[in-house]
């Protein structure tokens, strides 16, 4: 399958790790922590995250501490067709087609549950014709953006004619959980909101970057070290020191299968020392756009990988082959290869 365009769309309240650590201090669940979980928080938060701002669909974020469980979905109802409805709308611009003109539309999320999905809110929103085939593709954690495009290129393989856009979307603050565990307040220090989309056709115009090369790499024994659990009806995430190294192993095997040398390889966020892992165990791979994904928007999940490869074809300077690499809950990695 051949990309047309990718774009991304994020909230437009954004604040810089500073002002979350001062407008966090002031809340009551702050002042419910240990001295131990304050004195981490203002850490991560104050110190050399590689994180400069994050975004976030409440216009107040701070008083994501004081929703409960079906108030936080409510977050997760409102905002998260809003947002990927923003960014198809900006993919579908950049090539020049309407959201009227796709015969397909699928959605990824982790990040709360709505029946009919997300790409049903969509449609409705942006006027797709009634008999375009809609998914939703959930539960597969921040890894989910590349078989979601596997997805797609299974469509376009039945039906090459067609057009079809993908949409990776998190509202991560819809997951606002806090208590004293370490894993769960390095989360909240981390995560952001936002969505990317991409259109594909099963042609080439004309120079266009092709996809293939999927590659998939599940570890179920690591399951408990990066999943959502539920806890009191909040999905809660769990997350374990050895995560980075985890996610250097599995992406490391994985690069080991590719097609060809890249030019670039473009990767999920993660956070600050998972980039420094995987950077580690694939030397002579500068994770630039990755590095600046996460400096302006935080780790947003699913479309992590999607904004860096927007990131990257900005660039005046462009490489002919790219590997792409997300990851998450399961455990599980994923991989595929963008060449022209």
């Amino acid at each position: 399958m051949f990309l047309q365009s990718v774009a991304s769309a994020f909230p437009s309240t954004s604040l810089s790790q500073a002002e979350s650590w001062e407008g966090l201090r002031k809340t009551p669940a702050f002042a419910s922590l240990r001295p131990r979980s304050q004195s981490l928080l203002e850490k991560i938060l104050l110190g050399d995250s590689g994180i400069e701002c994050r975004q976030f669909a409440s216009t107040d974020p701070l008083s994501l501490a004081l929703m409960d469980a079906e108030a936080l979905h409510r977050e997760f109802e409102k905002f998260a067709p809003a947002l990927a409805s923003d960014a198809l709308i900006a993919a579908c611009a950049r090539v020049g087609v309407r959201p009227s003109d796709l015969d397909a539309l699928i959605v990824c999320t982790c990040t709360g549950y709505l029946c009919p999905g997300v790409s049903s809110h969509v449609a409705e929103r942006l006027g797709m014709k009634p008999d375009a085939f809609l998914q939703d593709l959930l539960g597969m954690g921040c890894g989910a953006a590349i078989p979601m495009l596997q997805a797609a290129k299974g469509i376009l393989a039945a039906s090459p004619n067609a057009l079809v856009a993908t949409v990776a979307v998190e509202i991560c603050s819809a997951a606002f959980y806090l208590n004293d565990d370490p894993g769960v307040l390095i989360s909240l220090c981390l995560f952001g909101d936002g969505a990317a989309a991409a259109v594909w056709k099963g042609h080439d115009a004309g120079g266009q970057f092709q996809m293939d090369g999927f590659r998939t790499l599940h570890q179920p024994e690591h399951r408990e070290k990066i999943r959502f659990v539920n806890a009191g009806g909040k999905l809660k995430n769990q997350l374990d020191r050895s995560v980075p190294g985890l996610a250097a192993s599995a992406v490391s095997s994985l690069f080991d299968q590719r097609l060809a040398d890249p030019d670039a390889i473009l990767a999920h966020t993660g956070g600050r020392d998972v980039i420094d892992a995987i950077e580690k165990a694939i030397p002579g791979h500068p994770l630039e756009e990755t590095r600046m994904v996460l400096q302006d928007h935080g780790n947003v999940s699913s479309p992590c990988v999607l904004v860096a490869l927007e990131n990257y074809l900005k660039a005046p300077t462009q490489g002919n082959r790219l590997w792409l690499t997300a990851f998450g809950a399961g455990f599980a990695a994923h991989s595929c290869e963008l060449f022209r």
